[in-house]
């Protein structure tokens, strides 16, 4: 039996956790995060695994980054004061925030699906740590059966390529037209992702499978709308035996200043009402089913819940409720 073959098999797994880390100083954004220098240590990113059903699913550290002047990113529309009161609300500084990068991997049995492929070479002079979260994990980059792009922003696209050849070469992969569509007519001039687009995802183009909202990447993953951050940005649902979990992407890019104030303008969504009218879409039925969720850019390892609280949500870090396997999550008291 191949590697390849016992990951998709295999319904046991260690928790794979290590101590490595990113750390980018002096940045204003995210997309400024994805294209600047970066401390790096030795020591292999950590990849937490959780279970989901039959399914295993692996948050992937591709790194982090602290940054100052956060409201320059977040509720730039509201005062200082606001700004400041809410942060201190949630005994957070209101002048300096530290940023995660996390894709995920979902194992079906019969697929290893990747969702988002980090910041990779733009994060130089040392690349993204995905494919040392991978290793933790124990899977290699020819592995990786399906790559599933929930948008083209650079920090989720770095990853597709080395030194233009591609990384995960056994790959199909998945996104939506209408996501394709506006970042190929855009034009490598227009801005930095548009630049990683057109040399990191343009040259694959005959290797996709475009999908819209409801349908399937694989059995039991399914794409969800969640328009607005980008033109096609999507959410996806993962659902096995009876579970669901929901991977938001960048339908919020903060525990605090996206999911307790959704209607906060964010800087980086191209539409921004219809972003703040998704993250409160996406999260009331989050909160109502009572799922777990794991948010592109949530404090590692990303995953938790939310309840509806006043105008927001209050996120819930999650603990060891994926952690317990498969038969105390089917016998467990609802």
């Amino acid at each position: 039996m191949s590697s390849r073959d016992f990951l998709k098999l295999s319904r046991r797994g260690a928790l794979a956790l290590g101590a490595g880390g990113l750390l980018a100083t002096g940045m204003r954004s995210l997309e400024a995060a994805a294209e600047t220098p970066i401390e790096s240590s030795d020591q292999r990113a950590p990849a937490t695994e959780f279970q989901l059903g039959e399914f295993k699913v692996y948050a992937l550290l591709d790194g982090t980054f602290v940054a100052e002047h956060p409201q320059d990113t977040f509720g730039m529309e509201q005062t200082s004061e606001v700004f400041e009161k809410a942060s201190h609300d949630h005994f957070i500084s209101s002048n300096k925030f530290r940023g995660f990068f996390t894709p995920v991997l979902v194992n079906t049995g019969d697929a290893l699906v990747l969702f988002d492929t980090g910041r990779g070479v733009l994060a130089q002079p040392q690349s993204g740590n995905l494919l040392k979260a991978l290793a933790t994990a124990g899977i290699r980059p020819g592995d990786i059966d399906v790559v599933v792009l929930t948008h083209m922003h650079a920090d989720h696209t770095g990853g597709l390529m080395q030194n233009g050849i591609p990384t995960f070469a056994n790959a199909r992969y998945v996104t939506s037209p209408i996501e394709f569509n506006y970042w190929e007519k855009l034009g490598p001039a227009a801005n930095g992702s548009a630049r990683v687009f057109a040399e990191n995802v343009l040259p694959l183009k005959d290797k996709f499978d475009f999908i819209d909202p409801g349908r399937e990447v694989v059995p039991g993953i399914s794409a969800v709308e969640a328009y607005g951050h980008t033109p096609g940005h999507m959410a996806y649902m993962v659902e096995a035996n009876g579970r669901k979990l929901m991977l938001t992407a960048d339908t919020a890019n903060h525990f605090v200043w996206s999911l307790a104030y959704p209607d906060w303008r964010v800087v980086f969504d191209i539409d921004k009402a219809r972003a703040a009218e998704t993250r409160r879409r996406i999260f009331g039925m989050i909160a109502e089913e009572r799922i777990p969720f794991i948010g592109y850019h949530m404090p590692f390892p990303a995953m938790g819940f939310v309840e509806a609280v006043g105008e927001g949500f209050r996120f819930v870090p999650a603990t060891y409720q994926l952690q317990l396997g498969h038969e105390d999550e089917q016998n467990r008291p609802e």
